[in-house]
């Protein structure tokens, strides 16, 4: 069995940080064992991840609570305990990435390594423009750079003193959007040979699904949920973090009966079929992805369709979304479909139209509610 299985926790971070007459913002999870993997802590815009991630990094005194790390505390606010950044065997990368402008990309790699003697910082130096792909632009300033060069000399400036802990806050917002794409697989790829626990700040769902391992949703300054990527983004556990997650649809129901482990639900005027929740109560948040949701001409059955849910809908908007299109419909309560631009040319759909919406009941997930 893997050594790591029976070490418990690697970080553990249970604190809050207080601001007077504001919000209080959670560092509430844990990495379970050292090694690769990559935690993402997702929400949206002023819902506490950075704040988080600063209590992580001490950039933040907590008011309560701790942070330990491997053996080692980090934080304990009863105790009196701060250790301040430098004392954490951390590395930190800002939204900002924060370069010297002044510094070639060498210099700025080795910033922070003056404890070390000269050949043993070159050598380090040497290491991270192998490994950063920078070996051509040592001598370049920050502003000769692009944004996917001058990232990278931020990443391994924070690498620099190879850390037990890297933070990562935003690493890809200040890039443009194609930029972001090409790098999002680049990032996880170093991050997965660097071998390094990763705490990593984002409000982009693709981002977080395509870096992480783990998520830690956060909203309001609280954590709501956190888990298995895959698990939490499948299987959201109330309605506001489905809504947070980028569920399309979140509607009220109501299960009228249970029959074969599949369960029938009334929402509005509809009815719609879901596997068995088992153990939930009869009233309970209806929760649809829009991708999950097709749509054909015509409501007939269809003998070659494993879906048990064919609503006839009434197509109520049509919003272009890059290479999809939403389709907003009205099948006795509120439902959002996903489709590319080409199903849509093919199926010539437009506002007002009738139509029929397609999905499994595998793909229907329900919350109970409270």
């Amino acid at each position: 069995m893997d050594a790591h299985l029976n070490r418990g926790p690697h970080l553990l971070a249970d604190a809050e940080r207080h601001y007077r007459g504001g919000p209080t913002v959670e560092a509430r999870f844990e990495i379970p064992w050292p090694g690769f993997s990559v935690t993402v802590l997702f929400g949206p815009s002023g819902s506490g991840k950075t704040t988080a991630l600063r209590l992580l990094a001490g950039l933040e005194r907590a008011d309560r609570g701790t942070i330990r790390f491997g053996g080692a505390t980090w934080s304990d606010a009863a105790g009196g305990i701060h250790r301040p950044p430098q004392d954490r065997d951390l590395g930190f990368l800002p939204q900002a990435y924060a370069l010297f402008p002044h510094l070639s990309v060498a210099a700025n790699l080795g910033y922070g390594l003056a404890s070390l003697g000269a050949r043993e910082r070159r050598t380090r130096v040497d290491e991270l423009l192998t490994l950063l792909d920078l070996r051509d632009l040592e001598l370049r300033h920050p502003g000769e750079l692009s944004g996917g060069q001058q990232q990278r000399v931020a990443l391994g400036r924070a690498l620099a003193r190879k850390p037990a802990l890297l933070l990562l806050d935003e690493p890809l917002s200040a890039l443009d959007r194609p930029s972001q794409l090409r790098l999002r697989k680049e990032l996880r790829d170093l991050l997965r040979t660097l071998d390094i626990p990763t705490v990593l700040v984002t409000h982009d769902r693709a981002e977080a699904l395509q870096l992480g391992d783990r998520l830690v949703v956060m909203d309001q300054g609280r954590v709501c949920q956190c888990g298995d990527i895959q698990q939490v983004f499948d299987r959201p556990t109330d309605p506001a973090v489905a809504r947070i997650l980028g569920v399309e649809t979140v509607v009220r129901g109501q299960i009228e009966s249970i029959v074969g482990g599949m369960a029938t639900i009334a929402v509005g005027s509809a009815r719609i079929f879901a596997a068995d929740p088992g153990g939930l109560g009869w009233e309970v948040f209806v929760c649809i992805r829009g991708e999950d949701v097709a749509v054909e001409r015509g409501c007939g059955p269809a003998s070659e369709s494993t879906a048990r849910n064919r609503l006839p809908a009434r197509i109520t908007a049509l919003h272009p979304e890059g290479s999809l299109i939403r389709v907003s419909l009205d099948c006795g309560f509120p439902l959002e479909s996903l489709v590319t631009r080409q199903a849509c040319s093919d199926l010539g759909l437009a506002e007002g139209d009738q139509i029929c919406a397609i999905l499994k009941a595998a793909a229907v997930h329900l919350i109970p509610h409270d």
